[in-house]
Parts: C-alpha cells; sequence; structure tokens
C-alpha cells in the first residue's frame, strides 16, 4: 500500500466506508461532475500554441519549434550547442529510439542521478494559459529526468497543448482514468525569491527549460 493510499483508506474510514470505492460509487462521483458546469474562466487564446508559447517564454524558457519527432534531435543538439551545454543526457524511453548519435548527442534511457546535467523528457500536455508543462510520474516517465539535472529539455507536440488547467485535467480523467501517484506542473526554470526577494533560479531544480515544440511552425 502506497502513503497516498493509506491516507485515503483512513479518511474513507473516518465516513464509514470500507475498501476501495466501487464501480457504483464512481459512476456517481463522474455523474456529479459531468452534471455540473464549470466555473468562470478567463477567455482563452485563439491559437493554444502561440498563448503557450508566449506566456512560456514570460517564465524564461526557451523554444524552438520543428515540423516532427525525426528534426528533434537535431533542435536539442542545436540548443547544447549554443549554450555551451555537454551533449551527454538521459531521457525517457518513448525518446530514445531517436537518432540522438546522428545528432552528436550521446543519451541514456533511465531516471536522472545527481550526476546528470541534461534530461530530455516528454509531457503528458501543455497548458497555454499559464505555459505549463504537465508531466505524470511512472515507469516510463520518471519524474527525477525533469528534476534532477539543470537543463531539462521537453519534447512537446503541438496537438497535446490544452487552453486552461482544467482541460488539462479533462484529459488526464479521460485518457488515464485512475491518477498516477504523482502529477507535476513544470513552470519554466525552478526559481525562489525567498532571500531579499531577489529573484534565483535553479534553486530547487533546473536552472535551464528548453521546449523543442513538434508539429506546429506557428509556435514562433
Amino acid at each position: 500500500m502506497t502513503a497516498r493510499d493509506n491516507i485515503l483508506a483512513r479518511i474513507r474510514a473516518a465516513q464509514g466506508r470500507n475498501g476501495a470505492p466501487d464501480a457504483q460509487e464512481r459512476a456517481a462521483a463522474a455523474a456529479y461532475l459531468g452534471s455540473h458546469s464549470p466555473g468562470p474562466r478567463p477567455g482563452a487564446n485563439a491559437n493554444p500554441v502561440a498563448g503557450f508559447s508566449a506566456c512560456a517564454v514570460k517564465l524564461s524558457t526557451t523554444i524552438d519549434a520543428v515540423g516532427g519527432m525525426a528534426e528533434v534531435p537535431r533542435a536539442v543538439a542545436r540548443y547544447l550547442e549554443e549554450n555551451n551545454l555537454p551533449k551527454s543526457a538521459v531521457c525517457w524511453p518513448e525518446l530514445f529510439e531517436l537518432e540522438w548519435e546522428a545528432a552528436g548527442i550521446r543519451v541514456e534511457s533511465r531516471p536522472a542521478q545527481g550526476s546528470d546535467l541534461v534530461g530530455i523528457t516528454g509531457a503528458f500536455c501543455a497548458i497555454a494559459e499559464t505555459g505549463t508543462l504537465m508531466t505524470l510520474s511512472g515507469p516510463r516517465t520518471p519524474a527525477t529526468t525533469s528534476l534532477l539535472p539543470e537543463t531539462h529539455v521537453a519534447v512537446v507536440r503541438a496537438g497535446r497543448i490544452v487552453a486552461g488547467m482544467e482541460d488539462a485535467w479533462k484529459l488526464l480523467r479521460d485518457e488515464h482514468g485512475v491518477l498516477p501517484r504523482a502529477v507535476n506542473f513544470i513552470s519554466g526554470p525552478s526559481r525562489t525569491a525567498d532571500i531579499e526577494q531577489t529573484l534565483v533560479l535553479g534553486a530547487h531544480g533546473p536552472y535551464r527549460v528548453h521546449i523543442v515544440l513538434v508539429g506546429d511552425a506557428g509556435a514562433s
């Protein structure tokens, strides 16, 4: 039993409910959500890709747009060269089969360790309203790859950009049903202003976040 399972079990016990939620309870919860219209939201950008890119840049994220997945390794190599960063990285398994070696990058498919300087991941989706990446934890999507290295490179498909946070959660419920152990939201490089309100990047995670946006040249 995970810590989350234990906490939820104690809550259910305090409510006089035993065991995990059954199909009837889940159906009732889904019906409740479906019968309530969402609350007021800010107007959405007519072009989610452009809106996401603009918000991400404001958060000190850098963005490069490519036409297809085959172009990703050379785009990443170009970014690493321009910033004098090492051409070695760890990546999620879903990206390992790309032609990294041909682009001059040595890539390993494994969770990041403390000594890894560059981590390459995908994203479950991206949120146009805030320029945020949404990632899910799991065996093939280890969170350490985006959290431990000084440089995080995220490969985002334009078709996975949604308008707002509500849409991201709906997409997760529709595609996965059961939540993963962790859902992470990444809005630019790690930062803090705890000391004399001076902004410092890389305080609790990557100094840099670079996005390779796949499938829409209008992302600039």
